[in-house]
């Protein structure tokens, strides 16, 4: 075994070892935890006329565009897959949520004062009115 205690060869080795250390710990403390909202989008009613007992009345937004909000300025888009679904990473704070395009006739869908946090995915749902009675 070689001793580097002492040699110009040891003070390297001790020197590189502890800038590598030194570079994980600020790395890991300058990245912070995933966090953001995730969840489905659905419309409903999707025909007119009284509601069927048994009968599913509303439907999974597929492909539907949406925006997020902060402060009145949109800070994100996304888009829902086949089945409605969404994940979007946001960093912490409060957002609204409204659909891209007015599709509906209706009151169309969205929400407000969504709180994300640090770490953690806010599950949300959004229930579109369709307009249709």
């Amino acid at each position: 075994m070689v001793a580097l205690r002492g040699t110009k060869l040891g003070t390297v080795f001790a020197y590189v070892a502890l800038t590598f250390l030194a570079s994980i710990s600020m790395n890991a403390e300058t990245k912070t935890a995933a966090g953001g909202i995730e969840g489905t989008a659905t419309v409903s009613p999707i025909h007119g006329g009284p509601s069927k007992l048994g009968e599913d009345d509303s439907a999974p937004m597929a492909n539907t565009s949406f925006r997020v909000e902060a402060a009145g300025a949109t800070v994100t888009t996304f888009k829902t897959d086949a089945k409605g679904y969404f994940k979007v990473d946001l960093p912490p704070g409060r957002y609204g949520i409204r659909i891209e395009q007015a599709l509906m006739k209706g009151p169309g869908c969205g929400l407000s004062d969504v709180e994300v946090t640090a770490g953690r995915f806010k599950k949300v749902h959004l229930d579109c009115d369709s307009g249709m009675r």
